[in-house]
């Protein structure tokens, strides 16, 4: 009888070392580590990435020089807002010291908006999501209010909270409220019910499974909602701001545009766009930290 001997070593059969090397938990391991490559590729992807956005502001920058420059229309008002005078809008603006305050202001009403639409979405998100026939209630009447526009109830602000901080914060809640809690209630059907199963089998509260099951499972949700409440709130505050209020970067536009200081109100634009990049790009951070836990 011929007994089949197997050797671990090169020359005697296969090699098992080899084998266990060779298995595709191993390759895919390889293989990323191929893919990320070393510090000087991730410095040079970021570098291109950093490039390529910098050369699209350049061009957006030219085209807007373009259009302001005489050679599309002579419009005085529209020369008026080209790069140089809103450069030079931009600096009277500060130099009044008006800037600065009325975009604390507006940073202060959009942090209060928000903060009321979390306190009230994220529960009313939770309640929707874990009770079914809550959902089926409730489910008409939130689709019908959040299709209403938030500026629409601008009278109905003013008439009852007055003239003030209070209608805004108001209205930016009534526009960030709807991502929250559509947001919330989604994360919570998406979610694993068998967690809950788990914790109510080792005899866990109803308190304990909202707070150390239910909440940390939607966290990302939560955040995600947001930061999409964020950016609608932000485009709600401005215009919000042109009614019946003395302060803020909404009343500033309104201001310099009753003076026909266009290159301010360019300037003011500006200063807009910049601080909602840098709440957009800050709410991005948030969220990833956030989802990292």
């Amino acid at each position: 009888m011929t007994r089949t001997h197997t050797s671990s070593h090169p020359g005697g059969g296969p090699d098992t070392e080899g084998l266990a090397a060779s298995s595709p938990r191993e390759a895919r391991r390889g293989r990323g580590d191929r893919s990320k490559g070393g510090p000087t590729t991730a410095g040079s992807a970021l570098a291109a990435r950093w490039g390529a956005g910098l050369l699209g502001l350049m061009l957006g920058l030219g085209v807007w020089a373009l259009l302001t420059s005489g050679l599309v229309t002579d419009d005085p008002v529209i020369s008026g807002m080209s790069p140089a005078r809103t450069w030079s809008g931009l600096g009277d603006l500060l130099d009044r010291g008006v800037l600065l305050s009325d975009a604390s202001v507006s940073l202060y009403r959009l942090v209060a908006g928000l903060a009321a639409a979390a306190l009230l979405g994220v529960p009313l998100g939770l309640w929707l999501g874990l009770r079914r026939r809550a959902e089926a209630v409730a489910g008409p009447l939130v689709q019908f209010l959040r299709m209403i526009s938030p500026l629409s109830w601008a009278p109905v602000a003013i008439a009852v909270f007055g003239i003030g901080n209070e209608p805004v914060i108001f209205l930016v809640a009534a526009a960030a409220i709807w991502p929250i809690m559509l947001s919330t209630s989604a994360g919570v059907q998406a979610m694993d019910p068998g967690y809950l199963d788990v914790a109510r089998t080792m005899g866990a509260s109803g308190w304990e499974r909202l707070t150390r099951v239910v909440i940390p499972a939607v966290r990302p949700s939560i955040l995600g909602g947001i930061r999409l409440a964020l950016g609608t709130a932000w485009i709600v505050l401005v215009p919000a701001e042109m009614l019946g209020v003395r302060s803020g970067l909404g009343y500033q536009i309104l201001n310099a545009r009753d003076q026909l200081a266009y290159d301010q109100v360019m300037a003011v634009i500006l200063v807009i766009g910049v601080l909602g990049f840098a709440l957009d790009s800050l709410s991005r951070l948030l969220l990833r930290g956030g989802t990292a836990r």
